[in-house]
């Protein structure tokens, strides 16, 4: 936990410059594949995304550690093929993961996420996934627990390879030539976050391209095929929370409008999107049926709220990096304190996003996000040990969460102005 944390210390800023210089580079070639909300969204889903792994909360049914332990048949004993043996088989754990969350209904709840965007950039790649509690895919390890990897190396492997994907969620760059046939381009998963019927469900791969090819699943990039980016079922949100858990709900809905006790059970493990017939009847949703012409998800900002999405996000990454650079301290005080924090951070990017989606309740949810950071200052006297670094710091936070709370409620009431006039202008 502590370790991953200092690793995201250095990860997190290099992840943000990397987007923002994208965002940069696309309005100087005048190819902007970057709309602030979108990315303010996909920045807060990385938020929630690390501070989760980072509480560790999810639960593997079968540990590594334990296959190791029980049905290793060999040790490899060269260090290199090791770690070469880790990574191989992280990526061939990594297809199969991939793929089933694609095609079962119940596992894309877990995944929706990172489709969700309508855009394809660096910053969608922060697009994690916070729903899942149990982990199940640990079984696609089990060649390296045969050949007795040590659970330390896959640990060291595990973040390097995953952070190895980030690179390839850009549209600036081209075919690459032979690497093609090597490893997965940004031209393989621009394929894979297409809606285009000729790319929907394909290039599965994480860093090895011949999984898709092996498999039957690669698809390339046509020329008279561009790809057109997101989800068919659009999400129609900017709050990342929301996203994670949408699908999942969907799903309790119509298994429990399903009249076919059949449907009501088998609707879980049907491939993704499958409804039951009276259900997709009765209660029918949007769906883009034409990639080319449909509306992306936007909502009417002013350049203020875009300047304040961008100060409660870049707040609320000043909050996360206290916390992973003080876990142990945090964690030494009282051993709750770092879930706490947690839900504080979980509170701040929903009210937050709900605000960027001129939901009125944003108002509600700021203030409890804010009544609820307050009351940890009085209830303990500090913010988790914050006043070592300067006693101003407890004061500044309790301006903070005032100016907030108001700040926000200012806005609620300006677009519910808008809004109304809007209405009676219709």
């Amino acid at each position: 936990m502590e370790t991953y944390g200092k690793i995201l210390l250095i990860a997190m800023p290099a992840f943000l410059l990397l987007v923002l210089l994208e965002k940069f580079y696309g309005v100087l070639k005048g190819k902007d594949t970057v709309r602030n909300m979108d990315m303010i969204s996909s920045l807060s889903s990385g938020i929630t995304n690390v501070t989760k792994d980072v509480l560790g909360l999810s639960i593997a049914i079968i540990s590594y550690n334990w296959m190791v332990d029980h049905i290793a048949l060999a040790h490899v004993q060269n260090q290199i093929l090791t770690y070469l043996i880790a990574f191989l088989v992280l990526d061939f754990a990594g297809y199969w993961s991939h793929r089933l969350d694609h095609e079962y209904n119940f596992f894309w709840n877990a995944h929706i996420i990172h489709h969700s965007s309508e855009e394809y950039n660096l910053a969608c790649a922060l697009r994690q996934s916070i729903s899942v509690v149990f982990k199940i895919f640990t079984i696609f390890l089990l060649p390296a627990a045969l050949l007795g990897v040590p659970p330390m190396v896959i640990a060291v492997v595990a973040p390097l390879h995953l952070f190895a994907q980030f690179w390839y969620h850009t549209q600036h760059i081209g075919k690459m030539g032979f690497l093609e046939k090597i490893i997965v381009t940004p031209s393989h998963h621009r394929v894979h976050h297409a809606i285009n019927p000729e790319y929907i469900d394909k290039n599965y791969s994480q860093i090895f391209i011949f999984w898709d090819k092996l498999f039957g699943t690669f698809q390339e990039e046509l020329k008279d095929v561009p790809p057109v980016y997101g989800i068919t079922r659009p999400v129609q949100t900017w709050n990342p929370v929301k996203i994670n858990f949408m699908h999942l709900w969907l799903l309790i809905k119509d298994a429990w409008l399903a009249s076919n006790w059949k449907d009501k059970l088998r609707i879980w493990f049907m491939p993704t999107g499958w409804r039951p017939a009276d259900v997709a009847e009765k209660y029918p949703l949007h769906k883009i049926n034409d990639p080319y012409h449909f509306q992306k998800y936007d909502t009417k900002a002013s350049p203020a709220l875009h300047v304040w999405s961008w100060v409660q996000i870049t707040i609320t990454l000043l909050f996360i990096s206290y916390l992973f650079g003080n876990i142990a301290g945090i964690n030494n005080l009282n051993g709750s304190y770092i879930y706490i924090y947690g839900l504080f951070v979980f509170l701040s990017v929903y009210a937050y996003t709900e605000l960027m989606d001129r939901h009125k309740y944003a108002a509600v949810w700021e203030t409890i996000k804010n009544i609820f950071g307050l009351a940890i200052i009085f209830q303990t006297g500090d913010w988790f040990g914050a006043s070592q670094y300067s006693s101003l710091l407890n004061y500044a936070l309790g301006i903070y969460f005032i100016l907030s709370t108001l700040i926000t409620v200012w806005f609620v009431l300006k677009h519910a102005k808008e809004d109304g006039q809007l209405i009676m202008a219709v």
